[in-house]
């Protein structure tokens, strides 16, 4: 697993926030369709009037196309040793270790935020943030 300083954490956001961005806006994709799908299963559970089939069969596959896009950017990110936590809000954790204690802590940052700038403890979670530097 890769550690990260504050400082690398920085370093890696000009390539980290357009895929955070499209993150995001796959997931808000994701729950359009979802509604779409919705609605389609209730036509269907109300005899299915007037349903196209062409159309059901073209939103099953942008559904299932961006659930991929989205899977994919999760993994690309956690190759990059960066764990998603919120895919609605963008926020992403970077592992690393406190100097001062020496123990394991992760390095937080949402998108909108200029910077890493905050950290918690593995436990904490988001409502647990602390300000840099340590």
């Amino acid at each position: 697993m890769r550690l990260f300083t504050p400082e690398e954490a920085n370093e890696e956001l000009p390539g980290l926030r357009p895929r955070v961005e499209r993150l995001v806006e796959r997931r808000r994709e994701l729950l359009r369709l979802g509604a779409q799908v919705d609605g389609v299963r209730s036509k269907i559970g109300g005899n299915g009037g007037r349903l196209d089939p062409g159309a059901v069969e073209k939103l099953r596959r942008r559904s299932a196309e961006t659930a991929a896009e989205l899977a994919a950017l999760v993994e690309e990110l956690g190759e990059l040793g960066v764990q998603v936590k919120d895919l609605d809000t963008g926020l992403v954790d970077f592992p690393a270790q406190h100097p001062g204690t020496g123990e394991a802590v992760l390095l937080c940052w949402q998108l909108g935020e200029a910077e890493v700038g905050h950290w918690h403890g593995l436990e904490e979670g988001f409502a647990g943030r602390k300000a840099l530097p340590f």
